[in-house]
């Protein structure tokens, strides 16, 4: 009797084990518009991984910055999959935070373009893979300039911007000169106010780790950045980062603006754009030396070491930076909407050439001439551009931020502000151990 009960069930389909229950992996990542598509195009990845469930935590890019830093200090397993940039991906990477990705072959590590490459590797080893890369860039309004008069050079001058400003600033017609960060953080104001001071021949520390932010450079620079936004930008700018700015860009209210090379697509497309076919494009402002004066940033997706679920998190993340999820991107929203500035091929795709050329073209040039080694006019200690690649660094550029801000909204006067940051970082550095108490 026993036997005929076992041939009846397994003979019977009503009657087999039940399917195994997917492994959901949790993925962390800011609210732009590149990382939202990816989030609509997630089923794709589940119906061809049908174990695997994705669950989404999307947050403002500032409280992203804090809540993943949070978690790494604890060593948390709340997420899977982190979206982080080139400075986490250092600075964790050699603390033995994040995991290595290897990814397989038919990845095309070599595809990826080498500054974006290096900025994410460690010992020739991938910590993070880039799901778009930028630098930064002038965009400006062509119909403005020319009406005016005005012509910038390929790359221009501060002085050649500033001059621009005050000639295209009309608040009546609703257009304000120039649109800049001005919301307080390391990520935020400060990356455009770094690659100004690097500009002006100025750097964050001497080789003695000393701080500088007292030095000519950094005066000159962050005085024209307030004159910049209190005479003709536009009003509440020290609440605006680049989500907030584009909005601004993108509705026609910015005549000139300096920000992510990434934004060139979204102000170009005219599902989405007041202002598509009516902008220009050139490299980043300087006044001393173009050297550090355009960011390297890629928005990156990387495992913590504390993931309970590695293996399924670096192929959810191989999924999302390879060169056939921009092929989705390019067949559910066209060539225009594909994070760029990561590969090769996607430059050097005719497709993506015929909707970006007129922009591609000046992204491109903006990334191939960046190196992290030559960030900037004096010799310097450290690596990065618009960061400076050790962990104390996120503390003095928040704090950095936080005065600079103050000395737009006119709470302090730019020495001030500088004086305050001179002594913050001083604190910090010395209570590292970087030079004596």
């Amino acid at each position: 009797m026993a036997g005929l009960i076992v041939r009846m069930l397994c003979g019977c389909g009503v009657l087999a084990a039940p399917a195994l229950a997917a492994t959901e992996i949790v993925v962390a990542t800011v609210n732009n518009e590149h990382m939202i598509e990816m989030q609509r195009l997630t089923p794709h990845f589940e119906r061809a991984n049908p174990d695997l469930r994705v669950r989404w935590v999307t947050l403002e890019e500032g409280l992203l910055r804090q809540r993943v830093a949070t978690d790494i200090a604890r060593g948390s397993s709340r997420y899977d999959v982190l979206t982080i940039g080139m400075y986490e991906t250092q600075v964790w990477g050699r603390q033995g935070r994040l995991r290595p990705l290897d990814p397989p072959p038919s990845y095309d590590v070599d595809d990826l373009l080498p500054a974006i490459r290096s900025g994410l590797s460690i010992s020739g080893r991938l910590y993070a893979a880039p799901f778009y890369g930028e630098s930064s860039m002038l965009m400006y309004r062509r119909d403005l300039t020319e009406r005016a008069g005005i012509t910038l050079p390929e790359r221009p001058t501060w002085r050649q911007v500033r001059d621009a400003a005050e000639r295209l600033h009309d608040p009546k017609a609703g257009v304000y000169g120039i649109c800049l960060r001005g919301k307080p953080g390391w990520g935020d104001n400060m990356a455009l106010v770094s690659t100004m001071v690097n500009g002006f021949g100025g750097q964050w520390f001497g080789m003695d780790w000393r701080p500088q932010l007292q030095s000519k450079p950094w005066r000159d620079a962050v005085s024209l950045y307030v004159e910049l936004l209190t005479r003709w930008g536009p009003p509440g700018s020290a609440a605006n980062s680049y989500n907030e700015l584009l909005t601004l860009f993108r509705a026609g209210r910015c005549a000139l603006w300096v920000d992510a090379t990434i934004a060139a697509g979204f102000v170009s497309d005219p599902v989405g754009s007041s202002v598509a076919g009516r902008v220009a494009f050139a490299q980043a402002p300087y006044s001393v030396t173009p050297q550090g004066a355009s960011w390297l940033w890629a928005w990156s997706l990387a495992v913590p070491a504390s993931s309970t679920h590695p293996a399924e998190a670096r192929r959810f993340v191989t999924w999302a930076t390879s060169r056939e999820y921009t092929a989705l991107v390019a067949r559910e929203r066209g060539w225009g909407a594909v994070p760029t500035g990561t590969r090769r091929s996607t430059y050097a795709n005719p497709e993506f050439q015929r909707v970006a050329g007129h922009f591609a073209s000046a992204e491109k040039k903006a990334l191939d001439g960046i190196s992290l080694v030559e960030g900037a006019l004096p010799d310097r200690p450290y690596q990065g551009i618009q960061y400076v690649a050790i962990p104390e660094f996120q503390n003095i550029g928040v704090a950095t931020g936080q005065q600079i801000a103050a000395a737009l909204l006119g709470r302090a006067s730019v020495e001030q502000a500088l004086r305050a940051a001179q002594a913050a970082a001083d604190r910090e550095m010395r209570a590292a151990g970087y030079y004596g108490r």
